[in-house]
């Protein structure tokens, strides 16, 4: 079972650069959320934030009691065990084959066995798509390989809470449907938290429970997924439909001249809301909500065409 992040009021500057301030939500236990934003926002700035690797000027971070924005280097090591991270490249040692590049933090932060450190490897691996590949070395692999060797090693400590940085950074349309599926099939077989940031829409579309977008040095909106795929809040709406027409420019915020420009334009329709990627057994997994369930939970119409499939079925129409 994931346990759940707490982030209140998180302020970060890098000298005078402010980069987001006054930060607060809260990514759900045990279910998948999804960080987006454009380029330069610091969504990964903030996954360094929340695992401690980086300390906000103000604001806090509280994991199971614990803030790690304050709380001493022996209680910021131990809650670190909760973590396994999936850094943008994998972040192998390029020395090492991937049956080591794996079994490092089981040898440095546990006294396993060698036999025992084998078999979690070997069970993780497996759970990847890797067995047969653990002898390779990280440069004989492709870059999808590595992003799964990744995260096998993420895996190896049973993490609670699992920050995945651009995952389907350098990887193509079918590698990056394949991750995606994956993490469905990982989160219901583990039931620990996700985190993800991610530029690719279609993954932010349909894997995530939450989602959550940085815009403009603060956090513009987080909440569940259909909650947002509705939104009319115009950078939410702009971002989440990859749309020119609207306040985010070439270099992040448009000036007034072309925002004048823009003025009266008719905005095109926001597309159906897809349906969420399920786990490939067919067994649903715990977080995962009924097609349209926040929308009438909150009186919301979706876009036209959402949920139709699903509607059908529980009809038998």
């Amino acid at each position: 079972m994931g346990v759940e992040i707490k982030i209140e009021n998180l302020t970060k500057s890098f000298g005078k650069q402010m980069i987001w301030g006054d930060v607060s939500l809260t990514v759900p236990a045990g279910e998948i959320s999804v960080m987006l934003g454009p380029s330069g926002t610091g969504k990964s700035v903030l996954l360094k934030t929340i695992i401690g690797l980086l300390k906000p000027d103000s604001g806090a971070v509280i994991i199971e009691g614990t803030d790690l924005a304050s709380c001493r280097e022996k209680e910021l090591y131990e809650i670190r065990k909760l973590f396994g991270v999936l850094f943008q490249d994998g972040a192998m040692f390029g020395s090492m084959n991937l049956y080591d590049n794996v079994a490092f933090p089981l040898r440095e932060h546990t006294r396993k066995s060698e036999s025992e450190v084998r078999e979690v490897v070997m069970e993780k691996m497996d759970l990847v798509g890797l067995l047969g590949a653990e002898d390779k070395l990280p440069g004989e692999i492709s870059g999808g390989m590595r992003k799964r060797a990744g995260l096998a090693r993420a895996l190896v400590l049973d993490p609670e809470i699992v920050l995945f940085d651009e995952p389907d950074s350098g990887l193509d349309p079918v590698r990056t449907a394949f991750l995606n599926q994956l993490i469905i099939d990982l989160n219901a077989q583990i039931d620990a938290t996700f985190l993800i940031v991610t530029h690719d829409i279609n993954t932010a579309r349909t894997v995530p429970d939450n989602i959550g977008l940085l815009y403009h040095r603060h956090l513009a909106m987080f909440g569940p997924r259909e909650m947002l795929l509705s939104s009319e809040e115009p950078v939410v709406r702009q971002f989440l439909n990859a749309q020119r027409v609207g306040p985010i420019g070439m270099s992040e915020e448009k000036d007034a001249d072309e925002l004048a420009a823009e003025s009266g334009q008719e905005l095109p329709p926001l597309p159906p809301i897809p349906p969420q990627l399920e786990p490939s057994n067919g067994i649903p997994r715990r977080s995962q909500r009924e097609p349209g369930a926040w929308c009438r939970e909150n009186g919301v119409k979706p876009p036209p065409g959402s949920f139709e499939d699903d509607m059908t079925m529980a009809t038998g129409a």
